[in-house]
């Protein structure tokens, strides 16, 4: 499958709300695309990573970033099949003889499940500057390739390949990344503290068809990793190692025979795990190569987990446990200054949303809304922003839902939105109201049918039994409604508008020092104006 065809998947999510709402309509790109960390370029050798990072221990925190070519399927206690050396040199034989793969389309998929791989656990900003050290066959070359596909994922790759492969397949893999001005390193040139100039090394010397010894240079390399591994005990090491398939050095079914060689973090399994992974003790085990057809699967009676939608890897095993109280982040951006903000809340607002949808966040739109009833007992859900000017924020809910009765108690509220890829957040509070049935009805006839269907057959925040009680109101619903007549908007259904009284921009900064500039209405010369005013963070 051609990688920008995966990439697009990461953008796919489900809404997050019923409650989907929109007077003054706020602009929306066409096409939502994931932004990749932008970060200054590093002078190479002898560079560190910024403020921003976090210095890897025990197993670093999964990236929300979902991402589709993630793992989310994960096989937790369930079996896996492990082959032997000679199950697997078979298995390559059949897909590159009979079933007709070729070596550079599963060298291209093996690449690319490694490279989602690493962007699951290890995040661009955190782990930008990756050191490939490839061998001289097919394992090299599917660490070419996942060093290609980590440059696209907004990584910072450097090669070091000293035993090149004089074919086509190879010098092409080659010409490639020289083409992308990704920098290969000589064993000579590389520095001899890897953890001060590099996040992340990607092991993909030797495969599982290697037998005997290494030869210089790679077993002065292997030895190096094994140095770092040994560092790692000590809680020094700051870089994390990725293996592919296998980690060089070990036997293919029997491990690190000797107990001389490295502990990768990770280990990306390809077609299916090998013998050796069950000495793998790393935080993060995945599988990758997508292409195992059915007629393998039954002749070696495999069992593999269930790749998840468009992903092309999967974790096996349960993910590492995390110490929640030791997830931080330290945020590098721009200060938020009180002579560089628009007068105008609202305004205000507006351009930090509009950068929002350029930088191709999902779903900029999305904010907590909080309200409480009459006894003070406060409660916040996610809805989508439909219109936005200086009269409110506007949004669109089912008028028997647990907020509508809240709002209906008290009408204060607040809302928040956060925009985590640019260390944002905006606060707005103020007085709620219904917007007039005319807008809700324009809204609502604007919506897709199924979606209008669906704001009929949900009886939002009330007790259903399953959830095919939902399935057979909304079928009836189409068979009424089949010949594409009007769907009338039902009385239960309409806009709230929240009239702002008080605006928080926020912007996060190193050392917890972060803006926060508060709009509030204040009287001035008989006549009301917006005041700014610095926060204490």
């Amino acid at each position: 499958m051609p990688s920008f065809l995966l990439l697009s998947s990461l953008l796919f999510t489900p809404t997050l709300s019923s409650s989907s709402a929109a007077a003054v309509p706020i602009p929306f790109p066409s096409r939502l695309r994931r932004p990749l960390s932008v970060c200054p370029a590093y002078p190479f050798w002898g560079s560190r990573r910024g403020p921003g990072s976090i210095c890897y221990a025990s197993s670093p925190p999964s990236s929300p970033r979902a991402r589709a070519l993630s793992s989310t399927g994960s096989m937790e206690d369930q079996a896996v099949s492990y082959l032997t050396q000679r199950e697997a040199v078979e298995i390559d034989e059949i897909l590159m003889g009979p079933l007709g793969f070729s070596v550079d389309q599963l060298m291209e998929l093996a690449g690319l499940s490694v490279a989602a791989a690493i962007a699951e656990v290890y995040k661009s900003s955190e782990y930008r500057r990756v050191l490939a050290l490839c061998g001289p066959g097919n394992n090299g070359g599917d660490g070419l390739v996942a060093a290609r596909h980590l440059h696209h994922f907004g990584y910072e790759p450097f090669i070091c390949y000293p035993k090149r492969t004089p074919k086509p397949l190879y010098n092409g893999l080659v010409t490639q990344l020289e083409s992308l001005s990704i920098s290969f390193i000589s064993v000579d040139d590389l520095p001899q503290n890897l953890t001060e100039n590099f996040d992340l090394i990607v092991d993909a010397m030797f495969g599982f068809s290697f037998h005997g010894q290494p030869r210089p240079p790679f077993d002065d390399l292997i030895q190096r990793l094994a140095s770092l591994s040994r560092i790692d005990c000590g809680r020094k090491r700051s870089l994390a190692i990725v293996s592919v398939d296998i980690p060089s050095g070990w036997h293919v079914e029997e491990g690190d025979i000797t107990g001389e060689g490295f502990e990768p973090d990770m280990l990306v399994s390809l077609t299916a795990p090998k013998l050796c992974a069950k000495k793998f003790v790393g935080p993060h085990h995945f599988l990758g190569g997508r292409f195992v057809p059915p007629s393998i699967i039954s002749k070696y009676k495999l069992k593999l987990p269930q790749y998840p939608g468009t992903s092309m890897c999967v974790r096996i095993g349960k993910p590492p446990s995390v110490d929640i109280a030791s997830l931080r982040e330290n945020y590098i951006s721009p200060e938020l200054l009180e002579d560089q903000v628009l007068s105008h809340p609202v305004d205000q607002f507006h351009k930090w949303f509009d950068e929002a949808v350029a930088a191709g966040l999902r779903e900029p739109n999305a904010m907590a809304l909080s309200t409480s009833g009459h006894e003070g007992k406060p409660s916040s859900r996610m809805v989508l922003l439909k219109g936005a000017d200086k009269q409110g924020f506007v949004w669109f809910t089912n008028y028997g839902s647990q907020k509508a009765k809240e709002l209906s108690e008290n009408p204060h509220a607040s809302l928040l939105f956060y925009w985590n890829p640019l260390n944002r957040q905006v606060r707005v509070e103020g007085t709620v109201e219904k917007v007039s049935r005319e807008e809700s009805e324009t809204y609502f006839h604007s919506r897709p049918r199924g979606s209008q269907l669906g704001a009929i057959a949900s009886k939002q925040s009330t007790t259903v039994i399953g959830r095919h009680v939902l399935h057979e109101a909304y079928k009836k619903l189409e068979e009424e409604y089949a010949d594409g007549s009007l769907i009338p908007m039902p009385e239960y259904w309409g806009g709230y508008r929240l009239k702002p009284t008080r605006f928080e921009f926020w912007q996060g900064q190193p050392s917890r020092l972060h803006d926060r500039l508060r709009y509030s209405i204040r009287t001035v010369n008989g006549g009301e104006a917006w005041h700014i005013e610095r926060l204490s963070p």
